[in-house]
Formats: C-alpha cells, structure tokens, sequence
C-alpha cells in the first residue's frame, strides 16, 4: 500500500532550530524525512543524525535524503538510545534536537501493522518489529485491572472501566485478532451517545500504542539525555500530538528554565544558574491552511526550549 506522511509544523520547526550551515542536528524521528530533508538542505558543511526503528520510514528517508546530500547518518534504533549512539560515533554535543512525536503515516496507513482502528488488522502497534511485546498479548493477558488502569492513564478514557470489562469477557469466548475486531467490542461497551463525539476506539487505541511501545518513559528520558547534550545556543524542538506528551514537555521545560529556591534570598547559590530559556512563551500550533491541508495536525503543539 502506498502512503504518504505530511510533516506537521514544517517550516515552524525548523525555524525554531535556528540552523548553522556548519552545525550538527539530531532528528529523533526520522520518519519519512520531511524535517530532515529541510534541515539537511540548510546544513551544507554539517551533519545530519536521524533516529528510527522503522525499516520502511527509513529505506525511503534514506532515498529522499540522498537526493540532498550525503552528510547524514541513520540510526535504526530508539531516540532514548541517543547519547550511547552519538558517543559511540564520536558526538558529546549537537547544536539542535527535533522531536515529532506520535504515530507517522507510514504506520497508522499500513493496515498489518495495526495502528489504525479504521483499517482491519492484526493486533500489533509495534514500532519496533524486533521487540515481544504488542497490541495482542495487552488486549488478550493483561487483566481487567491493568487494563482499565491503562485506558485511564495513557488514554484519558471514560469509560476505561466498562471497555475493559468488555474485553475481558469477550477474549473468554476466543482471542481478540484484529483491529476492528476491537474496535466492535469497544463499540458495544459505550454508551450510543458516546458514538457520536468521534471515533470510540480513538483514546483506547491511544492507550495501547503508549503501553506497547513504553512512549512515556522512553519520551522522558530522552528529552532529559537530549538537554544534557546541547551547545550553548543550541535548542530542543518538540512536535507533540496528546496532552499526554504535552505535559511532560511543558513540565520539563518549566522545571529547566525556573528556579525552585526559597524566597527572599540575596543571592542565587552557586549551582543553580539556570541553563536554559524558552525560545516562546507560549505553545505554537499548525496555522489555518495547514488545519485544512493536513488534518492530522490538528492536535499538534509545539515547544522550544535554548542552551544558554
């Protein structure tokens, strides 16, 4: 099936980079090279790092990068695997970091890998296809509690305790296989007003891709690891596409660019210098005619944070 993925926030990103010619930039996700390509026609005599574990984003990255230029470099393993993989290639510090975070197109349009709950497919929702855990063994083991727990947290679902129940009692009857097959049994546990706010399965599909893929713990990490590794001047950008990455992003950023002393104090104690500003004060969103264009941005937030 061919498909085609719409970097979201495209030139706001990389404006937001502030790009040296000669500089070194590291794109978290890859994807299909939309961010990077822009990038890397912005860094002639720089460097390129861009990570992913998708063998079909990158084989056609690759392809379209290498139209560009050749001052790039893939990595096909987890943004949180940053630091070990720059320092393995001799890189401390780079000048910027992007991350656009959520399912790319790639994915969510190929209906075997199971992202979609529009599309019949099996149970997977594996961004890495080498890893054990997926969609089949979270709907089919987990117990009620740890399901409804998920829906919860990782989906902000509702009626997480009533979905829950359902799956539980139909895997009883034989395995749940497929995504519509989820899909039917989600419908059946909502009320029909519940229909009509948008698609039912959204949030819970949400929820499982987060558990399947551990996405909040590995965001976390990596955004932590990444602030450690940038020059002065250089800046984080982050794409996020739930309130779910969005706290975590504006958390952090908070905590790095305040200070959390006593009142009253002469003087801020050694060591508490603040390292990093914000680049905007308030969170960027798509414009108008990208709404329009690309409906997939419409919950897309952006935050810039800099190295002094």
């Amino acid at each position: 099936m061919e498909t085609k993925h719409i970097s979201v926030l495209l030139n706001e990103a990389i404006d937001a980079l502030n790009l040296k010619k000669d500089g070194l930039y590291v794109d978290c996700t890859l994807g299909g090279g939309g961010h990077s390509s822009l990038i890397l026609s912005r860094i002639s005599n720089g460097h390129l790092f861009g990570f992913d574990q998708d063998a079909y984003a990158i084989k056609i990255a690759k392809e379209k990068l290498s139209l560009i230029g050749d001052n790039f470099t893939i990595i096909n393993r987890n943004f949180s695997d940053m630091k070990d993989a720059l320092n393995q290639r001799g890189i401390s510090k780079v000048d910027g970091i992007l991350y656009d975070l959520g399912v790319s197109s790639f994915q969510i349009d190929l209906p075997e890998r199971g992202f979609s709950y529009r599309l019949d497919g099996p149970l997977d929702m594996r961004m890495n296809q080498n890893q054990v855990l997926d969609a089949y063994i979270v709907v089919n083991t987990y117990s009620e509690t740890q399901l409804k727990k998920i829906l919860y947290e990782y989906g902000e679902e509702r009626y997480a305790p009533s979905i829950a129940k359902k799956i539980v009692i139909e895997r009883q009857k034989k395995p749940i296989t497929s995504t519509l097959e989820l899909v039917d049994i989600i419908k059946k546990a909502v009320p029909a007003s519940y229909l009509r706010l948008g698609h039912p399965a959204k949030q819970t599909f949400q929820a499982i891709r987060i558990e399947v893929n551990h996405e909040l713990e590995i965001l976390k990490k990596s955004l932590e690891t990444g602030l450690t590794m940038l020059n002065s001047g250089g800046r984080m950008v982050v794409i996020s596409f739930h309130s779910l990455e969005d706290k975590i992003v504006k958390k952090l950023f908070k905590e790095k660019t305040t200070l959390s002393l006593p009142k009253g104090l002469p003087f801020i104690p050694s060591g508490y210098d603040i390292e990093f500003e914000l680049v905007y004060h308030k969170v960027i969103i798509p414009s108008d005619d990208e709404l329009t264009s690309n409906t997939r941005s419409h919950s897309a937030k952006m935050r810039v944070i800099q190295k002094k």
